[in-house]
């Protein structure tokens, strides 16, 4: 995941050749408007790069149409504001993960406030997948160059209830 303007000064052709040689299958551009993708994702396909879309809950109007381009997976944005945790989802993601099976077979997961094993076990009940970043983050923060441990431990947990829950 990083912002266009890295990817634009890097220079399109040489960035996505230098994925394409670190093993990048993937990327999540969030500040590239869907309507505006085209060139980019023209290049990133010739390097085998999939440009991952992403649907918030106000694209109510353009699900299907996100949904029918998407590549790889579609990063389902569970609630609006800022990255980080929150305390409840009140967005109908069932009825956002609906319209897009409706037009599309690729994955969905979903992320953005996402930190509890409940919420994981939750969420994987109707995605395919889910996405955990800030309360990653915030653990390395913590714990520093001694958070590996509680990293596993972290993950561990959400992936264990994930599993359970399906």
């Amino acid at each position: 995941m990083t912002y266009l303007n890295p990817v634009f000064h890097y220079g399109y052709e040489a960035f996505f050749e230098r994925c394409q040689d670190v093993g990048i299958d993937g990327i999540i551009i969030p500040d590239l408007p869907f309507e505006e993708k085209e060139e980019v994702d023209v290049v990133a396909g010739n390097y085998g790069i999939d440009l991952i879309s992403m649907i918030a809950p106000t694209s109510k109007e353009r699900i299907r149409k996100i949904a029918k381009g998407a590549k790889g997976f579609l990063y389902v944005v569970s609630s609006m504001g800022v990255t980080g945790e929150r305390t409840n989802i009140t967005t109908d993601i069932d009825g956002m993960l609906k319209e897009i099976r409706s037009v599309s077979n690729v994955p969905a997961a979903v992320g953005f406030g996402i930190h509890t094993p409940d919420q994981a076990a939750e969420i994987s009940r109707t995605a395919e997948g889910v996405i955990v970043g800030s309360a990653v983050i915030k653990l390395i923060a913590k714990y520093g160059a001694h958070a590996g441990g509680h990293l596993y431990t972290y993950v561990r947990r959400m992936k264990e209830t994930v599993s359970h829950s399906q």
